[in-house]
């Protein structure tokens, strides 16, 4: 059964959105090599439209040019959807209908994956996950830098049931960066 791992970029103030301004100062050779790792580890994406927007625009285009692109076109991607009838990106395919349809459809595709299901950015879809007892990992890509330019709706931050986590383990990097891994701690705890 595979694992979903929500992978989030993040600043010191929250900010989850404009990584163009902020994202590759700190994006050295020890982060490549985890990223790389990261996605060589999972089977499939899973995403939700505005992110497969983003990605289906420009990973395409990198086709041929890095092992890291070419993996990230080939692998199965899974857009939680309404409105997504026919994704043009390679092996992608769409989870749609109400909230008890997306949550047995990601259950579907966890119980025919067998590495991990990787999940980048943190919006709606991984608060379903949540919600729902179907993320198994954090790991938030935390950047030494205050961005001091998000709005409100760019932070990590939304009115939301509270989860807590177990701390997994952690990655700090000679830029600065620190992976930090959670896993969400069981109810019964």
């Amino acid at each position: 059964m595979g694992r979903i791992v929500n992978a989030t970029y993040m600043t010191l103030d929250g900010d989850i959105t404009n990584m163009a301004a902020w994202h590759w100062d700190y994006f050295g050779p020890e982060a490549m090599a985890s990223g790389k790792a990261q996605l060589d580890r999972s089977d499939a994406l899973i995403m939700g439209r505005r992110t497969y927007d983003g990605f289906s625009a420009s990973w395409p285009q990198r086709a041929g040019t890095d092992e890291f692109a070419d993996r990230m076109n080939s692998i199965d991607k899974y857009v939680v959807s309404s409105t997504l009838k026919d994704p043009e990106w390679t092996n992608s395919h769409v989870i749609s209908g109400d909230v008890d349809a997306v949550v047995a459809g990601v259950r579907a595709v966890k119980e025919r994956t067998e590495g991990d299901i990787l999940q980048y950015g943190f919006g709606d879809v991984t608060r379903l996950l949540l919600a729902h007892g179907l993320l198994d990992e954090l790991r938030v890509w935390l950047h030494p830098v205050l961005s001091g330019k998000a709005k409100s709706e760019e932070l990590i931050y939304r009115d939301t049931e509270r989860a807590n986590f177990t701390f997994n383990g952690s990655e700090v990097h000679s830029t600065g960066l620190v992976i930090l891994s959670y896993v969400p701690a069981k109810a019964a705890q």
